[in-house]
């Protein structure tokens, strides 16, 4: 599978083990509810997929490493217990809890659910005194004497032995009791990832012309050479970071992350030639309708990589100009909920600020349960983050300003929020006039070539570009959608039309 199938399909997995009868009985007992166990190369996303699994179905997530751990911090620590039996008293060994599954209880104690993920990473590289540990944990659910509690789904990621000289093989007996999910890397799918994700423009675009440069382990003299997804994502990170600080990321920079030379010299080469791009084709001049003839002439003759890697940079700022825009109207509909609230309370007569400081706090509330239950994504956080924000100032300036009643202090919050509004509605007009621009450079440019095509393809592909064409429309792209689609349903029936001829005559004597 690739990785978006097996989010899929662990999804699927967590759903039918939390599925109950109508008395509350799990309709798949949890003695049958197997571990999930995903195999594939490192750095694919796995890690990753279980954050969004989590996240996506509400439920907590506690993940460990297991390579970081030794028998006693995984198993407990024994100590003496005295039992009777039998009128005689003996001295047993007891274990204390696992840290492991302390950390499950932790979290259920802390957040309330009481249904989750267990994920085990690098469950095959375990020591040798822990490997027999986490086979019984695997097989029976249970640290010692003490059991996983019911409701939480064990998920475990490996290594194949090619890319990992400490593996460990599991035995038939451990295998026949997990449900082995098999991964492969795929750019396709993760260019999804990454276009829902922010990641740098430079690192989609440069990889969408060196594909095989995605994902490539190699075993040299020097040692094993490696270019991974989560290599690509964290230079990402720090690029963006970089060109804020107005920093240069060179060849030896890009090498810290792409562990494969030939591969990070040809991205640092390409980096320096994206950010030339910028400048000499004036991507701000084109996105603000404001290009020059002498633009057009010379991206029309220059040569196909450097047309993309163009359409890279104006995809790039037109997806950052959209997903802006997504997160102020998210911003909006938030804000629109927790002050419907807050004119509901002041109707039943409570004091303005409290409610302001009451929807406060139960926002900052949610925050934190999802942080503890592993349910991260910067976005959203972000975005909570900003709502609080708001609604903290809204509460500061209220107590500036001592509305004398009810009615001033809505009327002041209803205005605070109109500013938003206006905020939402100026970055949607931008947005869409800079998408009108970059359609009308590149018609003058290309007419109605390749290029088109490929940048409706993108903008279509494109989760934040294609909500905001959805949400505000543009003339252009439905225009040239339309075109798409006709001569697409043209060369169709043409096949079809050639393929009949061509039956025909093998039919003819």
């Amino acid at each position: 599978m690739n990785i978006k199938q097996a989010k899929q399909e662990i999804t699927n997995t967590l759903k039918a083990y939390l599925a109950k009868d109508p008395l509350g009985n799990y309709l798949i007992p949890p003695v049958r509810q197997r571990p999930v166990l995903l195999m594939g190369p490192p750095g694919v996303g796995k890690t990753q997929i279980m954050e969004q699994v989590a996240a996506e179905t509400g439920v907590g997530l506690v993940a460990y490493t297991i390579t970081h751990h030794t028998r006693q911090s995984a198993v407990g620590l024994p100590f003496i217990e005295k039992r009777t039996y039998g009128g005689q008293t003996y001295s047993i060994t007891e274990y204390t809890m696992s840290e492991i599954l302390a950390s499950v209880y932790d979290l259920m104690e802390k957040t309330g659910l009481k249904e989750g993920i267990l994920f085990l990473d690098e469950i095959n590289c375990v020591s040798e005194t822990l490997a027999p540990m986490m086979l019984q944990f695997l097989q029976c659910k249970t640290f010692g004497n003490q059991r996983l509690p019911e409701g939480w789904l064990i998920a475990a990621a490996g290594n194949p032995p090619e890319y990992n000289r400490s593996v460990r093989d599991f035995d038939v007996v451990t295998l026949d009791r997990v449900k082995r999910i098999d991964v492969q890397e795929d750019f396709a799918v993760w260019k999804e990832y990454a276009r829902a994700k922010g990641i740098h423009g430079a690192v989609v675009s440069y990889l969408d012309i060196r594909k095989d440069h995605f994902y490539r382990v190699e075993t040299t003299a020097e040692g094993i050479q490696f270019a991974t997804a989560r290599g690509w994502e964290d230079l990402s990170e720090l690029l963006t970071v970089y060109e804020t600080l107005g920093l240069k990321a060179d060849w030896e920079v890009v090498g810290q992350y792409i562990q494969l030379p030939r591969i990070a010299r040809d991205f640092a080469n390409y980096l320096e030639l994206y950010g030339k791009y910028r400048k000499i084709y004036h991507v701000d001049d084109i996105l603000t309708g404001t290009w020059k003839p002498i633009t057009v002439r010379e991206l029309r003759a220059a040569p196909f990589d450097e047309k993309l890697s163009v359409m890279g940079l104006l995809l790039s700022r037109l997806s950052e100009a959209a997903r802006e825009t997504r997160r102020r109207d998210s911003l909006c509909e938030n804000l629109h909920a927790a002050l419907t609230k807050f004119k509901e309370a002041l109707a039943a007569g409570e004091d303005p600020q409290a409610v302001l400081e009451t929807l406060t706090g139960e926002r900052r509330e949610a925050l934190k349960r999802a942080g503890n239950a592993g349910q991260g994504n910067k976005q959203r956080q972000a975005l909570a983050q900003l709502e609080i924000n708001i609604l903290e100032d809204y509460r500061r300036r209220l107590i500036q300003e001592n509305p004398a009643d009810s009615g001033l202090a809505m009327a002041a919050v209803r205005g605070w929020f109109g500013q938003e509004v206006e905020k939402r509605a100026s970055q949607a007009r931008e947005a869409k006039a800079e998408l009108d621009h970059a359609f009308a450079f590149l018609e003058e440019t290309f007419g109605q070539g390749q290029e088109l095509v490929l940048f409706v393809t993108e903008l279509t592909a494109g989760p934040d570009t294609s909500w905001l064409i959805e949400t505000f429309g543009c003339d252009a792209y439905f225009r040239h959608n339309r075109e798409l689609l006709f001569d697409g349903t043209r060369r169709r029936i043409q096949e079809e039309i050639f393929a009949a001829k061509a039956a025909e005559q093998e039919e003819q004597p």
